[in-house]
């Protein structure tokens, strides 16, 4: 990294310079005093926890917020960014995490959406195609400009958002959680595409949790905490234990420290299962496989292959089509999910927002939530407020959730400290069997360590987990076996110290 570092030319005015930025959102200062500067043809990373302000201060960046006071330079020059048209004109573009394509178009298609060259579409469709095929020569993103983007591979539809980007001139990419939807490979493969922009003079901003990649892919790192920048170091120059202290301002168990399973018996079965959608399609494809008491199973794959709707099926949120789920040799398929939980499943599902929470009650009715008819919360219709809070209070405490208020409103509350909240109702009701969706998913570094070890303290309680993540080290590091998915099939069974290629290629269908 030192010698690319040297290859960066610090004598000509910096690609970004943000000078003094502020913002507030009413009571909370979102970023204070911010000050940076990105290296012209250089790869620069931005870490920091949930809510540290990183993704306010690129979306200041991009136009889509307006600072409260400080100056944005572009290439040494002060810049107005009002909105995103005027940071595409600036020579600005954004990756999103969440792709920003027209799904039914083609990818010419979607290049030309908002920049079709006039009123004559032919002859911005030749053009939109000769730039294509340009940039493809150039930079190595080569994609079928004919192809429908929902057919395209994830790797592919990121590229595909690149490829608008470079079209409308961006001298500056903004890449926010560029690889939470790839694979192993198809991240490589995207760092090898980075790389080669920054060779040819392209300077781009890298928004990741992810600090392996910081150390793998940038020249230089900066770290935001709680609004402030806290630190910036060249790359070679760090670790990922300092970068990691910086972020959370202690010190950070890296790795999941666990010692081995004691497997007793199997108390999850699931035979021949099968599960299809609405239209008929089918997600999950005669999936079978055993979970035994004092052991985590985890179900690698890239989202989108089944895993979701196998966790529903089995939690009870989606009737199977076939097949057999046994439960401590009861069969429960069809069950709802209030039976479920009545037997001792208890559920940790991947999208908190839409299945975990409602974030429009406070935290205590959370906390409760899906087991508020338990006897010791009230009786009949009428719920015990005192009891309520009381069990609140225990879980805040014990599972470190800030703020430490159970009557304030669960969307007031990070992502972190949200999913806290449902991993401490689910595990502090003592379930005989815990499916865990996501367990990380969107949490900073300081929350995972400390929600990994809860559910390691579970397993070696005695508990059946089951643990579905498309982070493949989390799923490495928390498995005692991994299963793999792809298409809606189980294509193997790995032990955790199985390889990341072998693992990937498997989760890309390539290998069994």
């Amino acid at each position: 990294m030192s010698a690319i570092w040297s290859l960066i030319d610090v004598s000509q005015a910096p690609a970004i310079e943000l000078i003094g930025i502020e913002k507030r959102f009413g009571a909370v200062h979102a970023n204070k005093n911010i000050n940076l500067t990105v290296a012209k043809g250089s790869i620069h990373g931005i870490i920091g926890e949930n809510g540290a302000g990183k993704s306010t201060l690129m979306s200041i960046l991009y136009g889509f917020y307006q600072a409260d006071g400080g100056t944005i330079k572009i290439d040494g020059k002060p810049t107005l960014i009002r909105d995103s048209q005027a940071a595409i004109a600036a020579g600005i573009g954004m990756v999103h995490q969440h792709f920003m394509l027209v799904e039914n178009f083609t990818v010419v298609e979607n290049l030309m959406l908002g920049a079709e060259g006039g009123a004559f579409l032919a002859k911005g469709t030749a053009a939109a195609r000769a730039s294509l095929k340009r940039l493809a020569d150039d930079y190595g993103l080569e994609v079928d400009p004919d192809a429908v983007v929902e057919e395209l591979a994830v790797g592919l539809q990121q590229r595909v958002e690149i490829l608008k980007a470079m079209y409308r001139g961006a001298e500056i990419l903004i890449l926010d959680e560029p690889t939470g939807v790839l694979t192993p490979s198809e991240a490589d493969h995207l760092f090898k595409i980075l790389g080669v922009l920054r060779d040819q003079g392209k300077t781009i901003v890298l928004i990741t949790h992810k600090l392996r990649e910081i150390m793998a892919i940038t020249d230089t790192v900066s770290v935001m905490r709680r609004g402030e920048m806290v630190a910036t170091r060249k790359t070679s120059e760090t670790t990922v234990e300092e970068l990691a202290e910086l972020m959370v301002g202690r010190r950070v168990l890296l790795h999941v420290d666990k010692g081995d399973a004691k497997p007793g018996e199997v108390f999850l079965s699931v035979h021949n299962l099968t599960v299809k959608d609405s239209r008929g399609v089918t997600m999950v494809d005669n999936v079978s496989f055993d979970v035994r008491h004092g052991e985590i199973v985890g179900i690698a794959g890239v989202a989108g292959n089944g895993q979701s709707e196998l966790l529903e099926a089995i939690t009870g949120i989606r009737k199977p089509t076939s097949g057999e789920i046994f439960i401590g040799g009861r069969n429960v398929a069809g069950l709802d999910p209030a039976a479920l939980r009545s037997i001792g499943l208890a559920h940790i599902p991947e999208d908190r927002h839409h299945m975990g929470l409602v974030l429009s009650f406070e935290e205590s009715e959370n906390a409760i939530l899906g087991y508020h008819r338990d006897e010791k919360y009230g009786k009949g219709l009428m719920l015990d407020p005192d009891a309520i809070r009381k069990a609140a209070v225990e879980e805040i405490e014990k599972y470190d959730i800030r703020p430490p208020n159970p009557r304030l409103k669960t969307a007031n509350f990070s992502g972190g400290n949200q999913q806290k909240i449902v991993v401490a109702r689910e595990i502090e009701r003592d379930p005989k069997l815990l499916i865990v969706g996501q367990p990380t998913r969107g949490v900073d570094i300081g929350a995972i360590e400390f929600i990994h070890k809860r559910i390691i303290e579970t397993r070696d309680s005695g508990k059946a987990i089951l643990l579905v993540s498309v982070e493949l080290d989390e799923i490495r590091s928390l498995s005692d076996r991994i299963l793999v998915m792809f298409a809606g099939k189980i294509v193997g069974e790995k032990m955790p110290d199985a390889g990341e290629q072998t693992l990937g290629l498997m989760m890309a269908g390539i290998a069994a």
